[in-house]
């Protein structure tokens, strides 16, 4: 019998996310529709409520707790690092690929490393498994729907799973396979595919797709120091009677979709209706 490949899902909007029951739709389709029914098995493992913007934050101060809601799903009370940590040593410890998503809202350029969703991705590339992190741009003015993603995705699902090394898979196109034990002997990185869908009209058949660096271009932020008027109507801050002790809040904003958007990048590419792919590598720069 034919030794099936796991796959490992997860996400940081937490295991009752519409977009994680999306991803999971998506992968039973895309399974069914290649006809590798039998060669592979899902396994979800995701944090048991939102840990938006987490980023690459584990737990080590106490043990997590795993709770299984319904056959091959598990909720861990930690990040998503935490849930690809767990379901790697423990729950799903065999995963030949990992995909985590798919977020409600885009994560493009330099500040995708504030996304639970892609470093749950990047953990598991980090310890060589092949990963994809999906996320969904968001406008008020497109409807939020899930049922085109699997439409969207199937395309680059098929060259994801045609460009990654799997058990039982012969060697990609130009691979020479009697060196495949010899790179096995050292470490190497899985692939790390971070994948954006456009907000366009979802009856759109297929956005275009576009391979694209990521933008390097942070954000632009404005912070606000506040602080609660005196009876005076001066502000403690606008007075200078700010102790070091004091508790005064600080709001920091930025502005989502006017951020810098460089030609072809992963930010300009996606706001301009386009599925962008960007393959990042794992390690620090």
């Amino acid at each position: 019998m034919m030794k099936r490949n796991a796959i490992l899902l997860t996400n940081d909007d937490g295991i009752d996310a519409p977009g994680l029951l999306a991803m999971h739709r998506t992968i039973t389709q895309w399974i069914r529709a290649t006809g590798n029914a039998d060669r592979y098995e899902i396994t979800v493992v995701a944090p048991d409520r939102g840990r938006s913007e987490c980023g690459h934050s584990v737990t080590t101060t106490r043990d997590l707790t795993v709770t299984e809601t319904q056959t091959g799903w598990f909720a861990v009370d930690g990040t998503p690092v935490d849930c690809v940590r767990s379901a790697m040593t423990v729950l799903c410890p065999h995963a030949s690929v990992v995909f985590s998503g798919i977020n409600a809202g885009a994560n493009l350029g330099v500040d995708l490393l504030v996304s639970g969703t892609f470093a749950a991705a990047r953990e598991a590339a980090l310890h060589g498994v092949h990963s994809m992190a999906v996320s969904h741009y968001r406008r008020p003015d497109v409807p939020k729907t899930w049922d085109h993603t699997g439409r969207w995705l199937r395309p680059v699902l098929d060259s994801f799973f045609n460009d990654i090394p799997l058990v039982g898979n012969p060697p990609a196109p130009g691979r020479d396979a009697s060196r495949l034990t010899r790179e096995d002997d050292e470490h190497q990185p899985g692939q790390l595919w971070n994948v954006n869908l456009p907000a366009i009209d979802p009856a759109t058949e297929m956005p275009p797709v576009f391979d694209c660096e990521v933008e390097r271009q942070p954000m632009k932020r404005a912070g606000t120091r506040t602080g609660h008027t005196e009876s005076d109507g001066t502000s403690q801050i606008a007075s200078g009677s700010v102790g070091f002790a004091s508790q005064q809040p600080i709001r920091i904003q930025s502005d989502f979709h006017g951020r810098p958007r460089t030609s072809g990048t992963d930010v300009e590419r996606c706001f301009s209706g386009h599925l962008t792919i960007s393959r990042i590598s794992p390690y620090p720069a």
